[in-house]
């Protein structure tokens, strides 16, 4: 349902497919997020289970600098015997080992192409060319600008009480956060927003006359700031000027989306195309610009509105149209859904985590048993009632039974209670097929 803004085509598209109420990603951060769903595999299988960074507090004069005299509210920093080398840093990112959806349904004569924020690997070696892409546009960092800072007719918004905002716009558009066209760095005056659909759309338009598949990444809303004067405006009425930018930011995200689609209508494709859509973490409260309604957390935490999120499916003629699916989903549901659309075979020499929705959905089964959540000390579970988490540093445990408190209210947990040992039990059987980060 539409919040402070209207979002008319995004509920079109939830209108027109599947939207599915509880809908979970591996981690309530970008990196390892994205690492499972486009494997369709939990990304602690291959040891892929932090954000990819490019500063780490580098000694204990930094750590007590940062935590006792830099004001990062809500972020503590934690204390490390090490960190990795830089040399170490520039190698981080999706192992070669994994195989993506262009490796599987090339097979079957299917394009592959990739738009927008990658941000699983810093490398050309692991790139999305090198994962079977065969045109990739866009940036391999966590963000960028989405236009050259002070460029007239937009708004910058620079937002002083985020401890991270700085950060963000000191990569301006430089280094990782470059804009590349199969890893040659280009200029780009466009709107980012804008320039990732006219790049699908242009693929389309160069591919669309045989199979294909098309990742589209988004940045939109994520920080830095800015969008264009005409959508500011339409918020006039907002007294924050953060939040101001951030609506036009949201409404230009959804006309996007909508440009997308039509093209889709206006070339007769929609008929003929699984379309999903999802986020890979939950809304970042700490950055001040959003709040996740009525769900704990957010980006960085394992409750509920940090690591559960928006998705939507449609494929015309293929699943029911215009219905909720209430049973818990997984991100890694899409890569196998998508694979058994392009009658792909998937490797049998790997767990593969995710489910086909197509089956589920016509059966009216739950999709899965269990979902799982994994990040350095911070371990979580949930079944079909219950959610376990818990935080190995510290020794905290949290309980919920998601029926009857979906938003994380009231804490169940005590030694003994019946629910925790079969969750803890399933984690651990779990865990056994993980790789070490």
């Amino acid at each position: 349902t539409d919040g402070p803004v209207a979002v008319p085509h995004l509920n079109q598209l939830a209108r027109q497919g599947v939207r599915f109420n509880n809908a979970y990603v591996s981690a309530s951060t970008c990196s390892p997020s994205r690492a499972s769903m486009l494997t369709g595999r939990y990304n602690q299988r291959f040891g892929f289970e932090h954000q990819l960074h490019e500063r780490y507090l580098r000694n204990r004069m930094e750590y007590y600098g940062f935590k006792y005299i830099i004001e990062s509210d809500p972020w503590v920093p934690q204390y490390a015997d090490s960190v990795p080398a830089e040399s170490f840093m520039k190698e981080m990112g999706m192992p070669l080992s994994e195989i993506m959806i262009p490796e599987i349904l090339t097979k079957q004569g299917y394009h592959s192409g990739y738009v927008g924020k990658w941000h699983v690997g810093k490398k050309s070696e692991n790139s999305p060319n090198a994962f079977g892409y065969q045109e990739f546009y866009g940036f391999t960092s966590s963000h960028t600008l989405y236009v050259p800072e002070g460029t007239p007719g937009y708004v910058d918004m620079k937002i002083p009480d985020d401890f991270t905002d700085d950060y963000i716009w000191n990569g301006q558009r430089d280094g990782l956060h470059a804009i590349q066209r199969n890893g040659a760095v280009i200029e780009e005056d466009r709107y980012m927003t804008s320039a990732i659909t006219d790049e699908s759309i242009a693929y389309m338009d160069t591919y669309g006359d045989q199979p294909f598949h098309l990742h589209v990444s988004y940045t939109s809303p994520h920080t830095p700031l800015q969008a264009p004067e005409e959508y500011v405006e339409m918020f006039a009425d907002e007294a924050d000027p953060v939040k101001r930018v951030h609506y036009a930011m949201i409404k230009n995200l959804d006309d996007e989306i909508g440009r997308l689609l039509d093209y889709l209508d206006k070339n007769e494709l929609s008929d003929n195309t699984l379309v999903f859509l999802i986020s890979d973490n939950g809304g970042a409260e700490y950055n001040l610009t959003t709040r996740n309604g009525m769900y704990q957390g957010g980006k960085i935490t394992n409750f509920e509105g940090g690591v559960k999120v928006p998705m939507l499916m449609r494929w015309p003629g293929h699943i029911p149209s215009g219905i909720d699916y209430d049973y818990p989903v997984h991100a890694t549901d899409m890569f196998v859904t998508t694979v058994a659309a392009g009658a792909g075979i998937l490797p049998d020499d790997r767990i593969y985590d995710g489910t086909d929705l197509t089956q589920v959905l016509t059966e009216g089964i739950p999709a899965h048993e269990y979902i799982y959540f994994k990040m350095g000390f911070n371990g979580g579970i949930r079944n079909l009632e219950w959610k376990l988490t818990w935080n190995e540093d510290n020794g905290d445990s949290i309980l919920f039974h998601l029926d009857n408190d979906p938003y994380e209210q009231h804490n169940l947990y005590h030694q003994g209670h019946p629910a925790v040992e079969p969750l803890v039990d399933a984690f651990n059987i779990w865990a056994e097929n993980n790789k070490s980060p």
